[in-house]
């Protein structure tokens, strides 16, 4: 049986499109293509990497199927209460006893949204979207049934509903994938359809910056956040703006140096990524108030750099709290 490895991509977009298209959810999870063949069951990552033995639960879901061949498109989440990307990082662990006690204590979800492969062995990819859609639903009532930890993603036409799955918060969901429904599946091409990122913000104080690469002007501004013991923690950086800004800022950051910046969690923490200069940065006196706006937090940081929206001086910046990084 065959199937492809390179799931099919979106195209980034900033708002929902109008027409006939199909709505997902865009899980905030690991990709992943799963494929039976008999008692064989892999688990492939968007990078062509096997998942096998981070989620064994799942590969022993898929085995519990009546049905012994097919692939599927989907994603792997953990449902808690907690941030669900957080958790599954823990998951990427070298040690096997780790994994086997992270899969009995929380265990992972795998959402599936595409059939590629039914349970006769037939390859779908070349049949459209709405033809593969109904498959799935068919193939999900008929073999999903109560198996814990396998569920068919929701989809819909309504581009009503679409937009409240971007307005609602939810701590597992960070957008929506618009595709067409007359489209086959083209794997390892952009050419599915769009996806729309749900854009959070927060206000931020500017705990520190670091000089751009040639030092005449800001490089990037750094973030921080009070926790609840009144402590300011380092939760990311913003770069977003002017050069002309950058340089007119100078001056007046210089004139806010003061130690220590950060008094929580401090930025230039050594990693393998760091070098020395990446470590550098210079420490401000927290008064200045920034606004920015995001798509995703991993353990407490925002996870990608925030692009700058505007400065905020009627904001107090004890008013910046961690609370804005919840889900």
């Amino acid at each position: 049986m065959s199937a492809p490895l390179a799931p099919m991509e979106f195209r980034p977009a900033h708002d929902l499109p109008t027409g006939d298209w199909q709505f997902e959810p865009k899980w905030d999870g690991f990709r992943c293509i799963v494929i039976r063949d008999g008692r064989t069951v892999t688990l492939t990552s968007k990078k062509g990497q096997s998942f096998a033995r981070y989620f064994p639960e799942v590969v022993e879901r898929c085995l519990q199927l009546r049905a012994s061949r097919f692939a599927l498109d989907g994603e792997l989440l953990i449902r808690s209460q907690r941030a669900t990307f957080d958790e599954l990082l823990q998951r990427i662990h070298p040690a096997a006893s780790r994994v086997a006690m992270l899969a009995r204590t929380t265990p992972a979800v795998l959402m599936a949204f595409d059939l590629l492969v039914d349970d006769k062995g037939s390859d779908l990819t070349a049949l459209p979207l709405e033809t593969r859609r109904t498959r799935l639903v068919h193939f999900a009532k008929r073999f999903f049934g109560a198996t814990p930890g396998l569920k068919l993603s929701p989809a819909t036409r309504s581009h009503d509903r679409a937009a409240k799955w971007l307005s609602q918060p939810r701590s597992s969901m960070d957008g929506v994938i618009a595709k067409d429904p007359t489209s086959p599946y083209q794997a390892g091409t952009r050419d599915g359809g769009m996806k729309i990122k749900r854009i959070r913000t927060a206000d931020c104080v500017v705990g520190g910056f670091r000089y751009s690469s040639k030092g005449d002007a800001v490089g990037s501004l750094l973030l921080g956040l009070y926790d609840g013991k009144g402590k300011l923690n380092h939760v990311g950086f913003t770069s977003g703006m002017s050069d002309d800004e950058r340089r007119k800022l100078v001056p007046k950051l210089e004139r806010l140096i003061k130690p220590p910046g950060f008094s929580g969690r401090a930025p230039g923490g050594p990693s393998r990524w760091s070098t020395k200069r990446s470590q550098e940065w210079e420490p401000l006196a927290p008064t200045l108030v920034v606004e920015v706006a995001f798509d995703r937090v991993t353990n407490e940081r925002i996870r990608h750099g925030a692009r700058f929206v505007r400065w905020r001086p009627d904001k107090k910046p004890r008013s910046c709290t961690m609370e804005q990084l919840e889900s």
